[in-house]
């Protein structure tokens, strides 16, 4: 092929009509993900960009929403614990899952009912040599 594919640009996830508010104060306040000014063009469609680092999430508008309760974006965080005590702390439910060999991860669900995935690699095991 002479295409190959660089990196993912962003996640789109959906809310219901005018949720904004509540989008802002989970994953910019909570969260703390930084908001991105939508291009004007895009504004009158609704909803919020975020982003931290290289992850960037759009959370748009869904005249009809249902939440995404199976697919969900995966997203590596570097203090993976802290992140889960910070939400403990904020009481947000989160589903362990240590299923993925070399990885700790836990899943949550976000104010509209979406599936998010936090994960970090797990330390190697070093064993004795026989």
């Amino acid at each position: 092929m002479a295409f190959y594919y660089e990196k993912l640009d962003h996640v789109q996830l959906a809310a219901p009509k005018n949720q904004e508010q509540t989008a802002r104060d989970f994953y910019v306040t909570l969260l703390g993900f930084q908001e991105i000014v939508k291009p004007e063009a895009l504004q009158k469609n609704g909803g919020i960009w975020v982003q931290s680092g290289d992850v960037h999430l759009h959370i748009g508008v869904e005249e009809d929403f249902t939440p995404a309760k199976k697919s969900h974006p995966a997203i590596y965080v570097r203090h993976l614990a802290e992140l889960k005590k910070h939400l403990r702390a904020h009481s947000i439910s989160i589903v362990e899952d240590e299923r993925l060999p070399g990885f700790h991860r836990f899943y949550i669900f976000e104010p509209f009912g979406n599936r998010l995935e936090f994960l970090e690699k797990s330390q190697p095991i070093f064993l004795p040599k026989r």
